[in-house]
């Protein structure tokens, strides 16, 4: 069983049990068979590497993958639990497409694949249109069984994974740091011990038992009542700062040693910082919301800003195209030249605990100087027309600012930018506001929901 909705923009993602489902083995089966075909697979690399997070459907539905698979001949390498990362982390060193089991931040009753191509490459959005075209029938059918079916080999590549991480970031020196890491039941449970075995820190686990019920609380950081347990344990414990990742844990975000949140968009800055020390002139990209203050910090540091739309995809693809040493994203996707240009939460939480740990300065001190503007944070509204509704507010704040279209509507002020871009997925739209100071922002906030959400 498979329904079209669960083929979203950039992956698969959908529910798998309770009164409606979604899709089912039986529908993994067939995706797995069809990926061979439009891949092309047993005529390039004949090889694809599997992961799988902890939600109660993965062994199933990845079993049922892999034997659609194999029955067109290509061969597996099946890593078992794994993050996300660590799955990028396995088509890069294989040089192998993947395909990782996991539904990210969704609902224990949700699950999905992300897909690569060789060296954690996106597959492009024709590629998965494809995918669906073949699994639901309006496709050609695909021709005769091979005459030898795939074979599967078991690996464990988290120590070479974990080894790996540690290549790319000096923590040698660091000073001892009490760090709190609340892995949300989700796939961090399963890398934190041994990324973290060999460094001078003392941790903390929260919720580091991976569970896809999830029973603590919903695997999803851009939330803010998930955070509060992490903050909570950094004031109780008065350690140095919290790491709190999603599901699949290939995002990280940061609490600083007061319990408070850090923005994501000051650790892009932060980390870019660093990059641009070690490689001076080189590429940082960020998406259209992510601060204005990455770009400033960038130039400050003599390195260039390459702007993109929102989304994994379109970072990635800058990433390639401008051979960017990093990238970010306002919602704690941090993307490394040095990690295939693939987006790593635990590599990004690595850079930080080095930076935190090269000296004295609490974090709160280290990130200030990148926190120079105030956000609103993103704001949704449901509307019927989303291209007529961008256009009134195009119109209402026409010779206010520069307007561009690169993703959605922007409007660039001074010290200012307001962003209104649709959702890939549902009919919303999204705001997303940044300026000197709270009262004006809330000013730009307000007059543009305002116009938004008239009739």
């Amino acid at each position: 069983m498979i329904t079209p909705g669960i083929f979203k923009a950039n992956d698969i993602r959908g529910a798998t049990e309770g009164r409606d489902p979604a899709w089912d083995a039986e529908g993994a089966y067939a995706i797995g068979a069809a990926l061979v075909d439009v891949l092309e697979l047993t005529d390039a690399e004949n090889a694809l590497v599997v992961g799988r997070d902890m939600r109660l459907s993965s062994p199933q539905l990845s079993a049922a993958f892999i034997r659609g698979v194999t029955s067109r001949g290509a061969d597996v390498t099946d890593i078992g639990l794994a993050s996300t990362d660590e799955l990028w982390f396995a088509s890069g060193s294989l040089n192998l497409p993947g395909a990782m089991f996991t539904a990210s931040h969704n609902p224990g009753t949700d699950n999905g694949i992300k897909f690569c191509l060789a060296g954690a490459k996106p597959i492009a959005p024709q590629q998965l249109t494809a995918i669906k075209d073949r699994v639901l029938g309006s496709a050609e059918p695909a021709g005769p069984a091979p005459v030898c079916a795939g074979t599967v080999t078991e690996r464990d590549l988290l120590p070479a994974y974990a080894s790996y991480l540690h290549s790319l970031v000096d923590l040698s020196e660091i000073r001892r740091l009490l760090v709190v890491a609340d892995a949300g039941n989700g796939m961090a449970g399963h890398t934190l011990p041994a990324v973290f075995d060999k460094i001078n820190v003392e941790l903390i686990g929260l919720y580091t038992d991976p569970d896809g019920t999830f029973p603590n609380h919903a695997p999803n950081p851009l939330e803010p009542q998930n955070l509060l347990d992490a903050q909570q344990a950094v004031r109780d414990y008065r350690a140095d700062l919290a790491l709190v990742f999603d599901g699949d844990a290939d995002r990280c975000f940061l609490i600083d040693e007061r319990g408070e949140v850090v923005n994501p968009s000051a650790i892009t800055a932060m980390i870019a910082s660093a990059e641009l020390r070690r490689e001076p002139g080189a590429t940082i990209v960020c998406n259209k919301i992510t601060s204005r203050t990455v770009a400033e910090v960038v130039q400050e540091a003599g390195g260039r800003t390459v702007i993109t739309r929102v989304g994994h995809t379109f970072v990635k693809a800058a990433m390639a195209q401008h051979g960017a040493i990093f990238g970010g994203e306002h919602s704690a996707h941090y993307y490394f030249r040095d990690f295939w240009g693939a987006d790593t939460g635990m590599l990004a939480a690595l850079h930080v605990l080095a930076t935190a740990g090269g000296t004295e300065q609490p974090l709160s001190e280290l990130v200030a100087r990148f926190s120079r503007y105030v956000a609103s944070g993103e704001i949704n509204t449901a509307v019927a027309d989303q291209q007529q509704v961008m256009r009134r507010v195009a119109q209402a704040l026409d010779g206010r600012g520069e307007q561009d279209w690169v993703d959605g509507l922007t409007v660039n002020g001074p010290d200012w930018w307001v962003n209104v871009r649709p959702s890939n997925t549902e009919p919303l739209l999204r705001l997303n506001v940044e300026a000197k100071t709270t009262e004006q922002m809330a000013a730009l906030r307000d007059e543009t929901l305002g116009l938004i959400r008239s009739s």
